[in-house]
């Protein structure tokens, strides 16, 4: 009786608990993620740095402009022998020397070298920006599982609850049926044994509760002791349809996506590489000014100041046969880069439809297991009433109990499978809602 007394305590207490927890919402949970996820952010990052470096300047459009500026000096002890006359002697004679001024620089042609380090540079923003939206989609794909694990464990705890109560109640019947005379303390010692293995199961089955709320909490980037609770059933979508979700996946799938730009980048780079059969020419310009002092020289003083300008042209004219190896070389990456853009579309397919299978597969699973579970419900009910009647041995409800939970259980998991499955129908064709 003490022991019953701490187990329905317990169950209060954790009832009372649950009533003071945060509701978290699916999409709440995604809002957070989105917000605060450490991936998340990195990602963006990236982006940013691309960002910064898709300008001109950094494709070589710009003229470089530098400033410079020298001062030195140095002291000597000199002799000057002239042809006739006595030896001059200059014992410490300072030398001064110090100049600055500015040098100007503009590549004004490259053989269209710097567009297409332009365009390159652009691709390379794209495709940052492709590759922080793989990163949103898989962290946001990662929420909803966690999510909805922590329902499924919420509802294996209710369904693990529901099998202590009938233990409760076929001990209470067996301890009746021992003081009428008309059972066993075999019976109720194999109820009790019973109840215990329930008890053991329930308490696991919360443990699993704890660990899915960790998980979601680490994923959210929060206190990960932050308690909550969730939604009580798992909503299914079950009108997706493989043609519409291969359409989307064509065109929207990050890595799809990324290996088109790869494409683009190998074109751009046998651009950028012919330039090469160009000439390069350039504008250049500067000023200066320099002053210097020499007690020792003809002029004891010298002072000048100027602009100089002009213009350079340079032409490859033979490298070793280099040019022609790395166009070959550039040409075949632009074919890598094609097999690759074709074997990214078969592999995404060959997911996409292989999820899909899972995914009708685990909704049919969802419709049998679900008259399952009022089968088994009905069967359960007319067994116990059965066993208060005495007409069944315990071990019968035993197993009428234990086919039940069995049975709900699969229910609960065929629900979950099924909403992995079309969580990953969603992320492999890249249409997950981000808000939901």
């Amino acid at each position: 009786m003490g022991r019953k007394i701490k187990i329905f305590a317990l169950l209060c207490l954790s009832s009372i608990s649950a009533l003071a927890q945060q509701q978290l919402s699916l999409q709440e949970a995604i809002s957070i993620a989105l917000q605060n996820n450490y991936d998340i952010k990195i990602s963006k990052n990236v982006v940013s740095i691309a960002k910064n470096n898709a300008n001109i300047g950094n494709a070589g459009m710009l003229p470089n402009l530098s400033g410079n500026y020298t001062n030195g000096g140095s002291i000597q002890n000199t002799r000057q022998t002239p042809a006739t006359g006595p030896d001059r002697v200059i014992t410490g004679a300072k030398s001064t020397n110090q100049s600055y001024g500015a040098d100007l620089n503009w590549t004004i042609f490259d053989g269209f070298t710097m567009f297409a380090n332009y365009d390159r540079l652009k691709e390379l923003q794209k495709q940052g920006e492709v590759n922080a939206r793989l990163s949103i989609l898989t962290t946001v794909a990662d929420v909803i599982t966690a999510y909805y694990d922590i329902v499924r464990q919420q509802q294996l705890v209710v369904a693990a609850d529901s099998a202590m109560d009938v233990s409760v109640l076929r001990t209470n019947i067996a301890k009746t049926k021992l003081q009428l005379g008309r059972g066993s303390k075999l019976d109720v010692l194999t109820a009790q044994v019973d109840y215990n293995t329930d008890t053991s199961s329930y308490l696991q089955t919360k443990n699993a509760l704890q660990v899915a709320k960790v998980r979601l909490n680490q994923l959210l980037v929060r206190d990960i002791s932050t308690n909550f609770s969730v939604e009580n059933s798992i909503q299914l979508e079950t009108g997706l349809l493989y043609s519409q979700l291969a359409e989307v996946a064509d065109k929207q799938n990050p890595n799809v996506q990324n290996a088109f730009i790869n494409q683009r980048i190998a074109a751009l780079n046998l651009k950028a590489i012919r330039g090469a059969r160009y000439p390069v020419i350039s504008l250049n310009s500067g000023y200066s000014r320099a002053n210097s002092t020499s007690p020792t020289g003809f002029n004891q003083k010298f002072a000048a100041n100027g602009f100089t300008y002009g213009v350079t042209a340079s032409i490859n004219l033979f490298n070793g046969f280099l040019q022609r190896q790395q166009e070959r070389n550039a040409k075949i990456e632009i074919d890598n880069s094609a097999l690759s853009l074709e074997k990214a579309k078969l592999d995404i397919n060959a997911q996409l439809l292989s999820a899909y299978q899972n995914y009708v597969t685990y909704l049919d699973l969802v419709k049998l297991e679900q008259r399952n579970v009022d089968i088994a419900k009905e069967n359960l009910d007319i067994t116990l009433a059965k066993y208060r009647l005495g007409s069944i041995a315990p071990l019968e409800l035993r197993e009428a109990q234990r086919n039940a939970i069995d049975v709900q259980n699969r229910f609960i998991e065929m629900q979950y499978q099924a909403k992995l499955a079309e969580t990953t129908l969603k992320e492999i064709s890249g249409s997950i809602n981000l808000s939901n």
